[in-house]
C-alpha cells in the first residue's frame, strides 16, 4: 500500500467533535470543524484555522501535516489519527511552536459550505 492509498475506514470526512485543550463551543467559528482524509488535496477547518493536509499512512492510522492560517497568521504543524472500535477517530494536532490537544472526531459528509483558501497576511490588511 503507498502511502496516498488511504484505507477505506479512514477514508472521508470528520466531523471534530471534541478537544482536550481548546473551548470545543468555539470551534466551528468558520464552519464545521472537519478534517478531510484522502490523501488528494485534505482540508482542515477549527475554530479559525483553515489549511491544506497531507495525510499518510502509519502503522497505528494516518500521520499527518498541515500548513495554513490561524486568523492571518500562518501556522503549520502535525497530527496523527487512529480509529476506535466505536468508529469514531481519536487524534493529536500540534500546532508547531504553539498548543497540542487530543481531539475526537466523527464520520460526516462532505461540507455543503465552501472551505475557504486560508487567508494569507497580506490580506488582513486590505
Amino acid at each position: 500500500m503507498s502511502q496516498l492509498e488511504i484505507p477505506y475506514e479512514y477514508e472521508g470526512w470528520w466531523r471534530i467533535v471534541e478537544t482536550s485543550q481548546w473551548d470545543d463551543s468555539s470551534l466551528d467559528m468558520l464552519g464545521e470543524a472537519v478534517l478531510s482524509i484522502t490523501g488528494y488535496g485534505d482540508r482542515l477547518r477549527m475554530f479559525t484555522l483553515l489549511a491544506y493536509v497531507n495525510c499518510k499512512v502509519i502503522k497505528s492510522g494516518i500521520s499527518f501535516n498541515f500548513k495554513g492560517a490561524w486568523e492571518y497568521d500562518p501556522v503549520s504543524g502535525s497530527g496523527n489519527v487512529r480509529l476506535r472500535k466505536d468508529g469514531k477517530l481519536s487524534g493529536k494536532i500540534r500546532i508547531k511552536g504553539g498548543d497540542e490537544s487530543t481531539f475526537i472526531a466523527e464520520r460526516t459528509n462532505e461540507p455543503e459550505d465552501h472551505i475557504q483558501h486560508p487567508p494569507q497576511l497580506r490580506d488582513k490588511w486590505r
